[in-house]
């Protein structure tokens, strides 16, 4: 089983996730703890009911279908028994693929442990206290299972990926240890590497 939240850094970066799933290195920026912050509450495992809806926080998911596992932040059971996973992420109200495929992947979990089907879930964001709702389409469907599906095949790899920079690259906690700059392919720095095993 695969952390949901790997499918999340491979779609940002292959490169970072082999970096922390093959090489076992992790390390903490402003975003990393910031985005701790924001799941504190969530984290804690345990429900509560509001307005008719139960709210299950820190529900531990897995499918053997996609070889995923993890926890929900939040499922909210609604009265009618429909799920709905929410995500908490600690910036502002805006989309990114990344973490609309960990969404759609946690929703695959939890249809696949209750055999039920989930239209929606929905991203809080922390910075602006405003969720965004998730629409689980044919296409995001398709698009969170390929990446799941190359996922394993880069950690079945056990090869990390080349540096590709990009301008989030600076924004990213592996930044120093990555050297995306001075790493990627065609820098000096790679074929000076690849030149020392020339014969």
């Amino acid at each position: 089983m695969i952390p949901l939240s790997a499918l999340n850094q491979f779609l940002f970066c292959p490169r970072r996730a082999a970096l922390i799933h093959i090489d076992g290195i992790f390390k903490d920026n402003e975003h990393t703890l910031l985005g701790d912050l924001a799941h504190e509450h969530a984290d804690l495992p345990g429900y509560e009911v509001a307005k008719g809806v139960t709210l299950w926080r820190a529900l531990p998911v897995w499918s053997e279908r996609l070889g995923l596992s993890g926890k929900c932040d939040v499922v909210e059971q609604h009265s009618n028994g429909a799920l709905c996973p929410v995500e908490y992420k600690k910036g502002k109200r805006r989309r990114f693929e990344n973490d609309d495929a960990q969404l759609c992947a946690q929703a695959f979990c939890l249809e696949e442990m209750f055999q039920t089907a989930i239209t929606h879930g929905a991203i809080f964001h922390a910075e602006s206290k405003r969720r965004r709702e998730v629409e689980f389409t044919a296409e995001l469907r398709a698009a969170t299972a390929a990446a799941a599906a190359e996922l394993h095949q880069l950690l079945d790899s056990q090869r990390v990926p080349p540096a590709i920079f990009k301008p989030a690259c600076e924004e990213c906690s592996l930044f120093n240890v990555c050297l995306p700059k001075a790493t990627r392919t065609g820098s000096r720095a790679a074929r000076l590497a690849g030149q020392l095993f020339e014969i």
